[in-house]
């Protein structure tokens, strides 16, 4: 397993009535992030929040390339993010316990933080397809380029790792700095993380090890 120190490149934030960050996911234009009460939309240029929806928004969030997905404690809610709608609720397969939200290969991939373990469902009637395991806490997840990664964070510790989707074991670790912890988790499709960091209030942006921009 490759173990190395998250390098991080940048952090935003905390946000004015912003007390948390729970999930994390990108449009590609926007980073959108869940605060609790809201989910916003962050610039990642300029740092500035250019857009927010008033949804309960307790734990992770996902782009299907059309809608948002928010978890809001035991349901998981479709959203327009040109309106704000809420068009479509399922369950969430953790019941209240759930965590990372992530959008790959049609299907939604929900962490269940304290069981420790990633389901894969379907988004519109929230059925399990199959289940991964893990050996640490589970937060944010995300998929990229082929590769699943999730969020850990126990304690003072925490880290990005990537896993073998099909066994769990553990590939690689990013160990976070000390004090900094990672909720949400969502790969921009290139270079880098964008990971919530919980009770600060940030956003912090870590470079994504092993990606070549020319490849």
């Amino acid at each position: 397993m490759k173990r190395a120190t998250a390098e991080i490149l940048r952090e935003y934030g905390p946000f004015p009535g912003a007390e948390r960050v729970n999930g994390v996911t990108y449009d590609g234009k926007s980073v959108w992030f869940a605060d609790g009460d809201k989910v916003n939309a962050l610039d990642p240029e300029s740092g500035a929040i250019v857009k927010s929806i008033d949804v309960a928004s307790h734990a992770g969030t996902a782009f299907d390339g059309k809608h948002l997905y928010q978890i809001a404690e035991d349901r998981i809610h479709k959203i327009d993010p040109g309106t704000g709608k809420i068009v479509a609720t399922i369950p969430a397969p953790g019941n209240g316990g759930d965590s990372g939200l992530a959008w790959a290969e049609g299907s939604l991939w929900v962490g269940q933080h304290r069981a420790r373990r990633i389901h894969q469902i379907d988004p519109e009637t929230g059925k399990i397809i199959r289940t991964i395991e893990s050996n640490r806490v589970v937060t944010g997840v995300t998929w990229v380029d082929g590769e699943l990664w999730h969020g850990t964070w126990e304690g003072e510790e925490s880290d990005i790792r990537r896993v073998d989707p099909k066994t769990g074991e553990v590939l690689q670790t990013l160990e976070m700095p000390a004090g900094m912890g990672v909720s949400g988790l969502e790969s921009d499709g290139a270079g880098c993380f964008f990971c919530g960091g919980g009770g600060s209030g940030k956003v912090r942006a870590v470079r994504r090890p092993g990606y070549n921009a020319g490849k």
